[in-house]
């Protein structure tokens, strides 16, 4: 099929940005909820009501990055291949806790031994701080630059990519989702342990917004590169009004008990969140540091023209499905947490 004259390298571009930021916004409260596991909750009741409120859905959830990767690899290969043979041991150690964070959620109620259900509890929040602790570093690299030689390989090293930027941008995501997560949990949770939650609303905003705070001073001071899109177009910066304002809702809405709306403004803020990054970006998919010339772009780095109006033609059929299965799922599961006897 022909799309004319049809940027297909910038659609690309956008495509991938777009299931990437679907695998934050739904894996994030998935990690986020793991991240309180441990801290917010009392008794196994509590607990079990916690793995219940994601158990439907967390692995559809997961898809999401495994689409995002296999876009990646078919539109962009090399700059696949170069990421993935730079952060092999960091994705390994993500697969590795993303894996022991799911066998935790099913193992977990095998066994009524309260020293059984304490290790996969530690289990779960474990991978799941690790987790997105490990994304937030990834991201903070890609952000910050790789070492990419001549020929768009990695010329690093495992240390070198635990940089205090990267640290820092990992520490913001580990906030980000720790307050999705929250405001997911007081959605699906009720009476007391639903008002214990709530509390921890609040707390977990600031946390998020002084490391978001932080991480943009950074930026600002340490990344130009990031920064020289809205320096050329100052109009850019109208983007990040509807950002303030989403993060500034959800406490609103919390406070006036409405936890969707609240849900719905921190999923917006994570939209906004990755449009941000991606526009930085742009049109760089890895940046290279100290040898720009050597950055990986959605041209250089691209399938052939043909691949793309392939792939483009199968993601405007597949896409849809897979919104209409993830919205499916998400009404069918709808309203509060009860326990039964099938349950986690």
């Amino acid at each position: 099929m022909s799309y004319g004259h049809l940027d297909l390298n910038t659609v690309w571009f956008v495509i991938v940005g777009v299931l990437f930021t679907g695998y934050v916004i739904l894996d994030g409260f998935d990690l986020g909820v793991g991240i309180l596991h441990l801290f917010a909750v009392h008794k196994d009741e509590d607990r079990r009501i916690l793995l219940n409120a994601i158990g439907p859905v967390w692995d559809g959830n997961e898809v999401w990055l495994v689409t995002g990767g296999g876009a990646l690899f078919a539109a962009f290969p090399i700059v696949y291949a170069t990421v993935f043979s730079g952060f092999y041991l960091p994705f390994m150690a993500l697969l590795c806790a993303l894996i022991f964070r799911a066998v935790a959620i099913e193992f977990r109620s095998k066994h009524p031994s309260p020293l059984w259900r304490r290790f996969w509890d530690f289990s779960f929040a474990g991978g799941s701080l690790f987790s997105a602790l490990l994304i937030g570093v990834a991201m903070g690299n890609l952000a910050w630059g790789l070492p990419i030689d001549a020929e768009g390989e990695f010329a690093g090293s495992f240390l070198g990519l635990l940089h205090p930027y990267a640290l820092l941008m990992g520490v913001t995501t580990v906030a980000l989702f720790a307050m999705h997560g929250s405001i997911y949990l007081v959605m699906k949770t009720e009476d007391a342990l639903q008002a214990r939650i709530e509390r921890w609303v609040n707390p977990l905003i600031i946390s998020f917004i002084l490391c978001y705070a932080l991480t943009t001073l950074a930026t600002l001071l340490y990344v130009p590169h990031i920064t020289e899109a809205f320096r050329r177009q100052p109009w850019l910066f109208v983007l990040v009004v509807p950002l303030i304002l989403a993060i500034a809702n959800i406490p609103r809405e919390i406070n006036r008990k409405k936890p969707f709306l609240a849900f719905l403004s921190s999923c917006l803020s994570m939209v906004g969140l990755m449009s941000v990054f991606g526009l930085g970006m742009y049109p760089n998919l890895v940046y290279s540091l100290p040898a720009p010339e050597n950055s990986l772009t959605a041209f250089n780095a691209a399938s052939s023209q043909k691949t793309l109006a392939v792939m483009l033609t199968i993601a405007l059929i597949g896409v849809p499905v897979v919104l209409a299965y993830t919205a499916s799922i998400y009404y069918i599961f709808r309203g509060k947490v009860k326990l039964h006897k099938s349950s986690y």
